[in-house]
This record gives C-alpha cells, structure tokens and sequence, in this order.
C-alpha cells in the first residue's frame, strides 16, 4: 500500500469518497502526473471541494504503474461517478491541477481555479504549496458577526456613498476577504472604481461574453467621485495596521480608464495623511496615465500577467487600443522613478513551467527590474484555456515547485508572494 494520497471521487450526489486502490494524480496542461510528496500538503482551512461534473476521476496504479480513469463507483458498478477539485485558500499556488478525463459535450467548468487533492491520513490535502506567509485573507481571522456590524453601520453612516454601499454587499454577499479586511479595519482595501475595460480577458469574473460562461460577480456600474473614494481610504490609510489600498478590484474593469479620477484622489489622500500605500493593480494599459498618478503620490503597481509572451497575452487579454508593449513601458516608468512594481502572475500547471514560458519571464525580469511575483492560480476551465491560446508545450515542464525554486535561486532579489505588500510610503 502506497504512503502517498489516495483517490477521490463523488457519486452523483455529490458524496465524496476516497479509493485506496489508486493514488492521488494531478494534471499538467493535460498530462497526468505521479503527484510527489513536495507537491502536497494538508487542505488549508478556507479552501473548498468542487465536483467537476460531466469528468471522470483520474488516478494512479502504482503497482502496474499506470494512469487509470476511473469509470464508474468501485463500490457500486452500476453508479457513476464524477471527479473533484479544491479551490485552495488565499496564499497557496497550485502545483498540479485535478486529473480527470472529459466525457464528450461536457459543459465549460465555471471560473475557478480546480486544483489536485486527495485524502491521506483521515485528511483531505492538496496539490499546492505556500507562498505568502501574510495572513491577511486567512479564514480564522475573519469575524463574521463583527464584518457584518461594521459594514451595516459603515453603510448607514455613509448612506449618499456609493462606493460604501457597493463594498458593504462585496463583504456582506460575495464573501471578498479584502472588503471584509476593510470592515475590519486592517490591512489591505479595496477600492473600485471602474465599469469600464479595454481588455475582454477569457477568464473576466466581472462581465463576460461567453454563452458558457457567467461572471462570478457583479461588476461596479458607476465612477465613484474622488471625495467618496477619499472618505472609504483616508480614515483607512490613517489607522489601519499594515495600511493599504487598492485601485483595481474583481468588481470592476481597467483603472486606468479612470485615470483622472484616481488622480485626484490620491492627490487627496496624500494631503490627509503620508501614511500608508496606494496600491493600483492594473493591466498598465495607458503608460502615461501611470506616470501621471506616480507623480500624484501612487506607490505602487501591480500587473496582471497571464504570460510573459505576447502572443499568449493578447490570446487571453484580448486587449482593444493597446499592446503588450505598452504594458512593459509602464512597468520601466514605474520603475524609472523607484516605484514599486510587481506582477500578479497567473499560474496554470503545465503552461506556467513551460520551458518557452520560464525563459520569457527570466528575460522580462532581466529586463524590468520587478520587485515581486505573486504567484495566483488561474481562474478557468483548464482545457478551454490552452485550446483558446492554441498552446503547444516545449517538452516536459519544469515543474511549479521547481519553478519557485529556480525564481528564488536565479533571482533573489525578487519577492515572491500572493499579496500587495505595504510600504513605507514616504520611501516611494
């Protein structure tokens, strides 16, 4: 009997059991892997179990050491059975995806990321690893009866807010650990402002276009005044521990479309207070807007990255009026004037740890200067990405694990993370 994870599997219930029989696999762009035991860990408190329906498990024999879809219940023979996935908590990378085999018609998977996991030792634990020691969006920390109070009486007291009233139903319906941070008065917050995007990403949770697909929230439908946003982040900025806030939500589009507003919020912010971060995370569309709000006060920036090859960023980003190279030229302008600059980088098994893919980000790295990589998984249908991007791997991938130990090697002056780090403001 193997010491490693086993199987999991659900009936058509939705009942999840283990089979001792075959070992815990994962997937990698679509190849079955030998999950090893660097590649696990125990399930993190705050993750969720998905079904995949319409999917067959998949795992490994290893006394005949092979792959073995797993067609039908192993108890009951005449039941059948549909593979399942973890959605690891905040913090965590995925190393594997689940393995599963797709049965013919099978329906997209909706916008999540569907990470390996097994059972071992009366535990559930999971392909992934932790890459950010910050407990910020920890699950323990959250006080649900407190976020509840807080958001209610923050929403009342700022009733003509707008913007207060949206982030009350991201905390209150959506469960967003950063608007749940904010009503806690901690941290990171979130600021949205944008119904607009020059970007149509294939894997957008706010609005999307696909007849498959639904967005998993609703977006923003208003440009919120520089005085409500100011009202939300000022008293934030002043008190929080770890102060932070963030431009550029899940709850929204491109920022940067509303460059003049945030312009003149942050020109409001910095003359309430010095502390604390300004934070934009964005797709650094609009180069000059970048350089406008640095010189407003903005201290930092995060770009979203799906990949570090163009062809590959303009199949999912799908970008209308700019170019990747435009989003390399904020990068070298932030960075022209000691701002900090990091990626929020999406990861996918198998596409990430592609060779081609590791040299492009070694080269922009090189190149840029960028101060941190934070490591999120992709939120998709894995097969429906790599087939929209026409992907084709370069031989055998490096590995996710392997690929952070090579970052930290090759590049140790580059932060690796999860989180938008704060700063010392009056340094940047």
């Amino acid at each position: 009997m193997s010491s490693r994870p086993v199987l999991v599997y659900a009936d058509a219930k939705g009942n999840i059991f283990d089979f001792p029989e075959l070992e815990m696999a994962g997937s990698s762009a679509g190849r079955w892997h030998r999950v090893s035991p660097r590649d696990w860990i125990p399930l993190p408190e705050g993750s969720e179990l998905f079904l995949l329906p319409e999917r067959l498990p998949v795992g490994y024999h290893s006394r005949s050491k092979t792959f073995r879809v797993l067609s039908h219940d192993p108890y009951e023979s005449a039941k059948p059975v549909q593979a399942v996935a973890a959605f690891a908590a905040p913090a965590h990378t995925q190393t594997y995806c689940a393995a599963y085999q797709k049965l013919p018609g099978a329906k997209l998977l909706p916008l999540f990321a569907y990470t390996a996991v097994g059972w071992q030792r009366d535990r559930f634990v999971v392909a992934a690893r932790r890459v950010d020691p910050d407990e910020r969006q920890d699950f323990r920390h959250f006080d649900l009866a407190r976020i509840d109070k807080n958001a209610r009486r923050r929403m009342a007291q700022q009733s003509t807010n707008r913007l207060m009233q949206h982030l009350g139903k991201c905390a209150l319906t959506y469960g967003c650990p950063a608007a749940r941070n904010l009503f806690l008065d901690r941290w990171e917050a979130p600021l949205p402002t944008s119904p607009d995007c020059n970007a149509r990403c294939l894997g957008c949770i706010s609005r999307q276009d696909h007849p498959g697909l639904c967005a998993t929230q609703d977006r923003i439908t208003f440009v919120p005044t520089a005085e409500e946003i100011v009202a939300i982040a000022g008293p934030h900025l002043q008190n929080a521990p770890g102060a932070l806030v963030s431009f550029g939500q899940g709850c929204e589009g491109e920022p940067l479309l509303q460059a003049k507003t945030l312009q003149q919020a942050i020109v409001l912010m910095r003359e309430t207070t010095r502390r604390g971060t300004i934070n934009l995370n964005t797709n650094a569309s609009l180069p000059r807007a970048v350089e406008k709000l640095r010189r407003a006060g903005l201290d930092s920036m995060r770009v979203s990255l799906n990949s570090c090859q163009p062809q590959f960023y303009g199949a999912y980003y799908r970008p209308r009026g700019y170019t990747f190279d435009d989003v390399m030229q904020s990068v070298r302008i932030m960075k022209a004037s000691a701002g900090f600059v990091s990626l929020n980088y999406f990861v996918l098994p198998g596409f990430t740890d592609d060779l081609e893919e590791w040299n492009s980000l070694r080269r922009l790295i090189d190149a840029t200067g960028i101060d941190l990589i934070q490591l999120r998984n992709l939120n998709i249908d894995p097969e429906w990405y790599l087939s929209s991007l026409d992907f084709r791997p370069h031989g055998k991938p490096i590995g996710i694990s392997r690929l952070i130990e090579k970052l930290r090697t090759e590049f140790p002056r580059v932060r690796l993370g999860y989180f938008n780090p704060p700063l010392n403001s009056a340094e940047h």
